[in-house]
């Protein structure tokens, strides 16, 4: 079906669904090429919403990356929510890209982003959308291929049947790659493609791998079909970050996050245990304050956004970040610019660096403690004493801010009641020092997930929270945080559940992911929309227990689905750091000292053949004078 007849089509339907902007495109920066003079044609799925997917940097910034190619274009797609969804299907209107109005199906490559594992059901409804197979095996050279990266596919064993390759790391030059490859490859069967393309470092094809299971249930191993193929797939790192991504598309309608992101560093080097993304983005990078200066400045210009958001995992662990708060103060305090620093630490948060913010526009601040007393910060490796959340409490409230985001977990292994009453007992503490300070004024909101074992970290073994024990504290939270000033949030028992199963799921899960699909799942994300009992009906089906994923403890030896993709961190020092959080010890930032993860030795190739000194892990505190003079390279007083 061409554009045209697509776009005639739009026109006759549009304002019958809730919000018509989320499908027209034509927004302020989108990018469009001439269809008939490009040669690598690029869709970029979010298989959420419009007004989800516009706010995700990463597909963003392969967005950019394939458009900036001369003989590439890059072009957007979004899930349709359920009004538009029940049109298309009825009027047959395939899934199209926003820019051209294209089907999806005459694109040569189809990037699907997974950052969580809830979109599971939706990246298929996308496929089917498209008129296109939801099986890899039922796809051939006639269609897109189909690739998937995000946080979700450091586990890709749950979608292996869906999708055709996933990306393992980072994204950003492996997409130009993957694209350049599948042109360089028409005319051969999809079979030989992805062959080649399981060549490229970080690429997972999960067509050459067989699973063997032993009785129980447990892997017994995963190996490659056929020569050539490695036996473990390598994470792709970006050894120096590419310039920010700065002409942001100015959305047709309000988004979930209306700013502009930038990314100040990536990786992290705390260590915290039950942390998935700070164990696969290693090693630490940072961008140079200039580099961020300008960015800001051309984001202003280029799109209007009033709010920046400077992201990380840990943000006032930026080696530079007050240079960076000063700057930003100097230069827009005046032009009502409001500066974002979004997870930030409570030890390294102080109170020079609240006061160099606060002459931009206030907000909130957001802090996760994750827990409230001795034995459980020590168990996650993340120890901060009550004394210091009061003080930095008192240091943003004498500020002038009025409202205080505290992230909380329950279900942490060992985790007894006492240790969530420690949690409400903080949080009352937290808000009377607000209240001394700013009366009635004075908010805390507190955001209280259970937590969920993760692949890849040291927590991997662990046995998730029972419904039980976490409804019992959930109940021990609602009825003594529900007061004046406080704001409670918490996670949905059966959302938890779910994300539970396919977290540390294998392949088996995909005869589950699309039995579910098959009984109206999606959007699995959206409490009002989860379907949980058909989700438990699909297990049923298939003959699988959901308790074998979720509330087993794994033996020390055992093969997890997810062992051949290579993360860069060894298993055995997941290992160690597990039996250290049972004794209860703990390890000091890696700044501090080196406790060989891992990561280097399998980069070094690639470190050394950079100047970028951020690429040193630990990063040097202090600065060295190489850093310095890098970041000296752009003067300050040229910027703005």
């Amino acid at each position: 079906m061409p554009s045209s007849s697509i776009e005639a089509r739009l026109d006759r339907y549009l304002l019958q669904v809730e919000k018509p902007g989320r499908y027209v495109g034509g927004e302020y920066n989108s990018v469009i090429k001439d269809w008939d003079q490009t040669d690598i044609k690029v869709a970029l799925a979010f298989p959420d919403i419009y007004d989800l997917g516009m706010s995700n940097l990463g597909i963003m910034n392969l967005y950019n990356q394939v458009n900036l190619q001369p003989d590439m274009l890059a072009e957007r797609v979004f899930s349709p929510w359920i009004d538009m969804e029940n049109i298309m299907r009825e009027a047959a209107i395939p899934l199209y890209s926003l820019e051209s109005k294209m089907p999806i199906r005459d694109f040569d490559l189809l990037g699907i982003s997974l950052p969580y594992e809830q979109l599971y059901t939706n990246a298929i409804n996308l496929l089917d959308l498209a008129g296109m197979p939801i099986l890899s095996d039922d796809r051939d050279e006639r269609y897109p291929l189909v690739i998937a990266g995000g946080h979700a596919c450091f586990n890709p064993e749950p979608m292996a049947d869906f999708i055709d390759a996933f990306v393992i790391g980072e994204g950003e030059e492996v997409i130009v790659e993957i694209a350049r490859a599948v042109d360089m490859l028409r005319g051969k069967s999809r079979r030989e493609q992805l062959r080649e393309i399981a060549k490229i470092q970080g690429i997972y094809v999960p067509c050459f791998y067989d699973v063997e299971y032993y009785d129980d249930g447990t892997i017994r191993s995963v190996q490659p079909k056929e020569p050539g193929i490695p036996a473990r797939v390598l994470k792709r790192i970006v050894v120096t970050l590419p310039k920010p991504f700065t002409k942001f598309i100015v959305p047709n309608i309000d988004t979930v996050h209306n700013r502009a992101p930038i990314e100040i560093m990536r990786g992290c080097t705390r260590g915290c245990r039950f942390c998935h993304a700070g164990m696969v983005t290693r090693p630490v990078r940072e961008r140079p304050v200039p580099e961020i200066m300008a960015a800001i400045e051309e984001i202003v210009r280029y799109t209007g956004f009033e709010e920046i958001s400077l992201l990380s995992l840990s943000s006032s662990d930026y080696v530079w970040v007050k240079e960076l708060a000063e700057e930003v103060n100097r230069i827009y305090g005046d032009a009502g610019l409001s500066l974002s620093l979004p997870s930030l630490r409570i030890e390294s948060a102080s109170a020079d660096l609240l006061e160099k913010i606060g002459g931009t526009r206030r907000s909130g601040f957001t802090f996760a403690p994750e827990a409230a007393t001795e034995k459980m910060r020590d168990l996650i490796n993340k120890y901060v004493p009550d004394d210091q959340v009061i003080q930095t409490a008192r240091d943003v409230y004498s500020r002038g801010w009025r409202t205080i985001k505290f992230y909380f977990m329950i279900g942490h292994p060992e985790e007894a009641l006492e240790d969530v009453q420690a949690i409400i007992n903080l949080c009352i503490r937290t808000l009377r020092e607000g209240t001394k300070i700013l009366g009635k004024k004075a908010t805390l909101n507190v955001g209280v997930s259970t937590f969920i074992p993760k692949p890849h970290t040291p927590f991997q073994w662990v046995p998730q929270d029972s419904r039980q024990s976490v409804n019992k504290k959930q109940a021990m939270l609602k009825r003594q945080l529900r007061r004046g000033g406080m704001h409670l949030r918490w996670n949905n028992v059966d959302d938890s559940e779910f994300e539970g199963w396919l977290s540390r799921g294998d392949r088996r899960l995909g005869s589950v992911i699309r039995r579910a699909w098959e009984l109206g799942c999606k959007f699995d994300a959206w409490q009002d929309q989860h379907q949980h009992e058909n989700w438990l009906r699909a297990f049923a089906e298939c003959r699988l227990d959901p308790d074998f994923y979720n509330h087993r403890e794994r033996g020390l030896d055992e093969v997890f689905p997810w062992d051949h993709i290579d993360v860069g961190i060894h298993k055995k020092f997941l290992r160690e750091d597990y039996l250290m959080s049972l004794r209860g010890e703990t390890r000091v930032d890696c700044r501090d000292k080196c406790f060989a993860c891992g990561i280097l030795p399998k980069f070094a190739k690639e470190r050394s053949t950079t100047e970028d000194m951020a690429w040193e892990c630990p990063p040097v505190k202090p600065i060295s004078e190489r850093q310095r003079a890098r970041q000296a390279a752009i003067p300050l007083s040229a910027i703005g």
